[in-house]
């Protein structure tokens, strides 16, 4: 009789002792990578972590390793070093050059990535269909064309100022993406490389003089200066367009942009099929499908610009 129980406790406990062990395995560990603190970046963060915990990717079961760059290229290298290290199960990265910085130095762990404005162009992927690679994700990339077209119906515009940084990739693409409809859109480009912060009081009193309109990019310089930029335009009467929200929220007066939460949730979506077993080459990039046409109300006020009452119907969010 003792024999029996002593024979059943036994295989009660190794039964245990399995069950914690696949409960260890189970266990995701997740490194989060965002390029800046840009808060369009921790809210894509926050939509893709609300739809891993949806699909059951959750804490406390699973462990997110966040990580951010400080807008500094040789950091992000850093943290893809140390995030390949660790071993993680999924790296979230968020950012163009967060993502190629990941995307260079690991090649198998999946990578999903949010906020990237076009990663085929960037390098990171192959196709958007597929990205022959460990990558996937959501891109925040805009049409331009329609981006021109609403800032067109706001204000007669011939000149349009880009605010880029060299070097910067996603903001050497939206330069691109704008300077290739010029023609079609009739309007003349002007190219403004800002290479650092000192250049904005050194060179944007003359663009504002001479532009109808200034467009600013996803530039990190572009990003922490956007009060400055838009004070310097505001005053000239010269309307800012862009398609980061944040960058609108801060003062620019126009955007025409996808939600970077529901970036963040597409993006999540992606995540979760990944973790379930899908390789990331065989899920599809996609880029937001919903586009907000956004007004700050403030700068507006400030520059005593008229809104054209058919636009104002076609505004989707209010910035006041």
């Amino acid at each position: 009789m003792w024999i029996v129980k002593k024979s059943f406790i036994t295989a009660v406990v190794f039964l245990i002792a399995a069950l914690f062990s696949v409960e260890a395995r189970a266990e995701k560990r997740i490194g989060i990578l965002m390029f800046s603190e840009e808060s369009r970046y921790n809210e894509a963060a926050k939509g893709m972590m609300d739809k891993l915990a949806e699909g059951g990717f959750g804490k406390p079961g699973t462990t997110f390793i966040i990580e951010n760059a400080g807008g500094n290229k040789a950091k992000a290298a850093e943290v893809a070093q140390k995030f390949a290290e660790a071993k993680m199960d999924l790296i979230f990265t968020l950012g163009t050059s967060a993502t190629i910085a990941v995307a260079r130095q690991i090649k198998d762990v999946p990578i999903v990535f949010g906020v990237v404005y076009d990663p085929v162009e960037a390098g990171i992927a192959l196709d958007w269909k597929s990205s022959g690679n460990n990558t996937t994700g959501a891109s925040s990339q805009v049409s331009m064309s329609q981006l021109v077209n609403v800032l067109k119906k706001f204000a007669p515009v011939k000149r349009l100022a880009v605010l880029y940084t060299p070097g910067e990739k996603n903001s050497e693409l939206q330069l691109k993406d704008i300077k290739g409809i010029q023609d079609a859109s009739q309007i003349k480009v002007v190219p403004v490389p800002l290479a650092k912060e000192e250049d904005i009081a050194n060179i944007l009193p003359d663009v504002a003089r001479t532009s109808d309109a200034i467009f600013l990019s996803g530039s990190s310089i572009v990003g922490t200066n956007v009060a400055i930029i838009v004070d310097i335009a505001t005053k000239a009467k010269v309307p800012t367009i862009t398609h980061l929200d944040d960058l609108v929220e801060k003062g620019a007066l126009l955007g025409v942009c996808a939600n970077p939460y529901l970036l963040g949730r597409l993006a999540g979506e992606k995540a979760v099929k990944i973790l379930k077993g899908a390789k990331p080459l065989s899920i599809p990039i996609e880029s937001g499908k919903k586009l907000d046409l956004i007004l700050n109300m403030k700068t507006a006020k400030k520059g005593q610009f008229q809104i054209p009452p058919e636009f104002m119907k076609k505004v989707t969010k209010k910035i006041q």
